[in-house]
């Protein structure tokens, strides 16, 4: 290698030498964007001082990975295959500079054209300067909170074999994976550029990925499999249990949170959303007063119900169907029962699977999870909360999906549930609450949180019992009234919770709860304190400036 770092003699990539990167998938647009040049001639020093030049010839190509400080040739056809120049230190890591923020699989490949051919495909990718160089454990690990997978895919000989069994040992602790290619019909092809020379498709890559997968997760699918609601074969009825009812909906890439009391009305505002995904378009749904993006390319819909009876959650599958007005649920609407599984074993199972349906059905279109407060010891085990929530958030990010999680509110009304709800409060990107009315037998749909603005903003919908069709119906929304009369009723409400003992609040204490239930920052919240006290909800106490006291009648 030459330290010296001599200009090369470049050139355009004339018909030929397009040729033979056509033939990988890579086009001129990849080679430019990996900073691939073509050279005419390469001048280096060898190790004992002599100068000398290599010069491109129509049979013996010649290319640059060109960087500030170094430079890697690359002669596809000539005996000696690589030449280097420049400071190449160990850290050298063709493609990280290629990468996205985050993403789902990222390939650890033996080589550059393998990098650019996965790239040009639409995979992620990166290689050392060889197979057997060690691999920064630094890397890896900032690597591993970008990516769900790190799969090693180097050359299928036996030196590249031996190579991932030893980086798979090494970094361990990342649970970095190696996938093998299969043979391939002639001896002198291995690597992933041959593979797709030859023809086999990105594809014939993935289902080799979801193999590797069925392997890894074989247990875990085995045990899963057990807990699946068979539509064609019902569970044997058994005795009458005491059910608890469920509730979802959201966003892309977000935490929604749905809470209710039982009896509320939220199995059946969760059915309306679940119903929503199956429609084609060809027929209108009742969704309860909100619009579900339909599932048009059939990814997977995951529903996940840690505490109903196996004759419950088929009874209401059936009700989701019929509403969706399909004979039965499509192959990618999964409904599992883990009422009967280990607590344990349930957050891995919801795991594992979730990731094996986004390979096999091209991603997630929503995933349920009614009871998430059975997948941690207690709601208020703060560790196990704070963790299974930015993993949920974590996955919902990589997976481009809504995460619904159900979870039952304290008894003030506005806060979710220990340091469980604490936390879905911090991550979710909207609340909402299914209430009975007040009057009638109706429920009510109420926005607690919303990401973008005010709750207060959002009209609240009423959802009805149908005797003719058998499941609730949009009626309608709760208040005809304008904003600002709306407005004065939820903030009534609010303040005789803030002031349920009875006794004055301080200033700051007011804007705490208003910044705590709303989830606004303090600048609104003092904007709703003072509309609060221009609309004589609240008053100033007779004794003390800084305090304050309920005047709308108490509850």
């Amino acid at each position: 290698m030459s330290k010296k770092l001599v200009p090369p003699v470049l050139k355009p990539f004339n018909e030929a030498e397009l040729r033979f990167w056509g033939k990988y998938g890579i086009n001129q647009s990849i080679l430019h964007r990996f900073k691939v040049k073509s050279l005419t001639q390469f001048n280096g020093i060898s190790k004992d001082g002599n100068s000398y030049a290599i010069k491109s010839s129509e049979s013996e190509p010649m290319f640059a990975y060109v960087s500030k400080r170094f430079l890697k040739v690359y002669r596809p056809f000539s005996k000696r295959r690589f030449y280097y120049a420049g400071d190449l230190k160990e850290g050298y890591c063709f493609g990280l500079k290629q990468l996205p923020v985050r993403g789902d699989i990222l390939f650890i490949t033996g080589g550059e054209k393998d990098v650019m051919s996965l790239s040009a495909r639409g995979f992620n990718a990166i290689s050392f300067n060889s197979e057997t160089v060690r691999i920064p454990k630094s890397l890896i690990r900032r690597l591993s909170f970008r990516f769900k997978h790190i799969v090693l895919l180097y050359d299928n000989d036996a030196t590249g074999l031996k190579a991932m069994d030893k980086q798979v040992e090494l970094l361990k602790e990342f649970e970095v994976k190696k996938l093998v290619l299969p043979v391939m019909k002639f001896k002198d092809k291995k690597d992933i550029s041959d593979f797709f020379e030859l023809g086999h498709s990105s594809e014939e890559l993935m289902k080799l990925f979801r193999e590797m997968l069925d392997h890894q997760y074989e247990e875990t699918m085995s045990m899963l499999a057990s807990c699946e609601i068979n539509f064609d074969h019902p569970p044997e009825s058994p005795e009458a249990v005491i059910t608890i009812n469920e509730v979802p909906i959201g966003s892309s890439g977000n935490l929604l949170a749905i809470t209710g009391s039982e009896g509320s009305g939220k199995s059946n505002f969760l059915g309306g959303l679940l119903a929503g995904t199956l429609g084609s378009g060809e027929v209108e749904i009742d969704t309860l007063g909100t619009e579900v993006t339909r599932n048009e390319t059939g990814k997977a819909v995951l529903f996940y119900d840690t505490e109903q009876s196996e004759e419950q959650l088929y009874k209401n599958l059936k009700q989701i169907t019929r509403r969706g007005q399909v004979d039965r649920p499509p192959n990618w609407f999964k409904t599992y029962g883990l009422v009967s599984m280990e607590r344990k074993d349930r957050l891995t199972s919801i795991l594992h699977s979730m990731d094996r349906f986004y390979y096999e059905y091209g991603g997630i279109h929503m995933v349920v999870i009614d009871g998430i407060a059975d997948l941690v010891g207690g709601v208020n085990d703060e560790e196990q909360s704070v963790g299974l929530v930015e993993e949920l958030f974590r996955l919902a990010g990589i997976y481009k999906t809504c995460i619904i999680c159900v979870l039952h509110l304290s008894p003030s009304g506005y806060k979710l549930r220990g340091h469980l709800g604490s936390e879905v409060q911090r991550k979710a990107a909207g609340i909402v609450s299914v209430e009975k009315d007040d009057d009638k037998q109706d429920s009510i749909i109420k926005a607690l949180k919303v990401r973008d603005g005010s709750p207060l903003e959002v009209p609240q919908i009423i959802i009805s019992w149908s005797d003719e069709q058998k499941f609730h119906v949009y009626v309608g929304n709760k208040s005809q009234a304008s904003p600002k009369q709306q407005k004065i009723e939820e903030l009534s409400d609010i303040a005789r919770h803030i002031f349920i003992e009875g006794n004055p609040k301080l200033y700051k204490e007011i804007i705490a709860e208003l910044q705590e239930r709303l989830n606004v920052k303090e600048r609104q919240a003092k904007n709703y304190l003072k509309f609060m006290r221009e609309h004589q909800i609240i008053g100033i106490s007779s004794d003390q400036s800084n305090t304050y006291k309920l005047k709308v009648r108490s509850l």
